[in-house]
């Protein structure tokens, strides 16, 4: 169903920017859209590489050169996948920087003798460095959602990218284009009610890639009283929400999505709320991954209910495990079970036939009917929460920062790792990626600063000392 969504805004987007750039017109019958193949033949791509030329030369003045962009991008949006690969490399093949340019400017460089000199040589070698297709893929920032053209361009090409070092080159640009379009400091933080345009909430059911929307009942009680969506926005994207968290203000800590997102659910008095939970944050545009600003929403939305409600003490959130199965499941293929009490791979051995901890603990998990067993939830709760403790609190990268994914998101905020919570989603998705187990990071504003420094270190993952404890029971062996 969500794959079918994002498909229709897909599809949705290509009309309307075709919609919006038919306004423009193009000023030459040559480059109309029809004129090329869709897998754009060899013929058609140095048909292409013309039109390409005559953008960067821009004869004709603006008014030309913003026909001739809307033009090509006409073009591309008209290709199927076989010509948008082909579009893009005569991008990557021909609009590179020149070479000969970029080796004079290092030449000039080395042998500056003052700092005059030297300044100049550096300022001709870094307008060297500018390829033509990031001059080129600029000019489409004039155009009407010419911005999101772009974002959407990247997204689909950022997959084919990782194997084709020709295509990586174009994707290198445009990232680099789009981190200097969308700086933090352009961005707008806005909050999104259920009074909001129909277009925009209907945006919500695609993009939103934690816990999926069900229905229109669902999303007006997801922005009901107590609760609240913020996102940010770009100028040239309006109507486009680029990352968006969703709020639940409540009294104490939440411990479980399903009475959190329960719609029977009565609203509560958001004055009485004590406690900001952050249960869900995602990303909206593909096409923006790896450019970060996650991180500063969560900032921003603490300072706007700070100040919007007095009585709230804590900020947390309520977060899954994405990447502690298939740790566990890699482990378990390679017979790691170190992290395991004596006691707890005796139970494993008694609770299944199959012999051995690492057998028994394979069984339980691959079938999961184990979810519908009282007795074999009450054996696995005290194992799996050890286990995604060590995964959360052990498990690094090569450079030293938490394995999963949205772990390091959060810790790298400043945050602690406060409390687990068994069973908190029981939903497929939910057992499958963290066995059901979610958990709090703890938002303490004084202690921000330091819990970000000392995780970046490499000092220390901040955890409460509820999380420490399940980590000193009896020695494994």
């Amino acid at each position: 169903m969500m794959e079918q969504r994002k498909s229709s805004f897909w599809d949705r987007a290509v009309r309307n920017l075709r919609s919006v750039w038919g306004k423009i017109g193009a000023t030459d019958n040559y480059f109309l859209e029809a004129s090329f193949s869709p897998e754009l033949n060899e013929i058609d791509q140095r048909r292409l590489s013309e039109q390409m030329r005559a953008c960067l030369e821009a004869r004709g003045g603006e008014v030309s050169a913003r026909s001739r962009a809307a033009a090509l991008g006409h073009a591309y949006l008209a290709l199927n996948e076989t010509g948008r690969k082909n579009f893009l490399g005569v991008l990557a093949s021909e609009f590179g920087s020149d070479t000969e340019t970029v080796n004079k400017a290092i030449s000039d460089l080395q042998i500056a003798t003052n700092a005059e000199n030297r300044m100049a040589a550096e300022k001709r070698l870094r307008e060297a460095l500018v390829s033509k297709r990031a001059r080129l893929l600029t000019q489409f920032n004039a155009l009407p959602e010419g911005v999101k053209f772009l974002v959407d361009m990247r997204a689909e090409l950022i997959p084919w990218a990782r194997y084709d070092p020709f295509l990586n080159t174009v994707e290198c640009d445009l990232k680099a284009l789009l981190t200097s379009w969308f700086d933090v400091g352009f961005l707008e933080l806005k909050q999104i009610t259920w009074k909001a345009p129909a277009a925009l909430l209907e945006k919500l059911f695609g993009y939103e890639a934690v816990h999926e929307i069900t229905g229109w009942d669902d999303l007006k009680n997801r922005l009901a009283s107590d609760r609240r969506c913020f996102a940010f926005f770009h100028p040239r994207m309006p109507e486009e929400p680029l990352v968006f968290v969703w709020v639940a203000l409540v009294e104490g800590m939440a411990s479980n999505i399903h009475e959190l997102l329960d719609k029977g659910a009565p609203d509560q008095d958001e004055k009485h709320a004590d406690t900001a939970i952050f249960y869900s944050i995602s990303n909206a545009q593909a096409g923006l991954s790896g450019i970060t600003f996650g991180n500063f929403l969560i900032k921003r939305v603490v300072d706007n209910l700070s100040a919007e409600l007095d009585g709230l003490k804590k900020f947390a959130t309520l977060s899954p495990i994405p990447g502690f199965m298939p740790w566990l499941r890699s482990n378990l293929e390679n017979n790691h079970l170190e992290f395991l009490t004596i006691e707890q791979q005796e139970k494993l051995k008694r609770a299944s036939s199959k012999g051995s901890p690492k057998a028994s603990l394979i069984h339980l998990l691959y079938d999961t009917k184990w979810v519908n067993n009282t007795e074999t939830q009450s054996m696995l709760k005290p194992i799996l929460l050890r286990l995604a403790v060590h995964y959360l609190a052990n498990e690094k990268r090569n450079e030293g920062t938490a394995l999963d994914s949205v772990a390091h998101f959060h810790l790298n905020n400043g945050a602690r790792i406060e409390q687990l919570h068994w069973a908190a989603d029981l939903s497929p998705k939910g057992i499958k990626q963290s066995a059901g187990i979610m958990l709090n990071y703890l938002y303490l504003l004084k202690d921000i600063e330091v819990n970000h420094e000392s995780y970046r270190s490499g000092k220390a993952i901040m955890t409460s000392s509820d999380v420490r404890d399940l980590l000193k029971d009896q020695k494994p062996t």
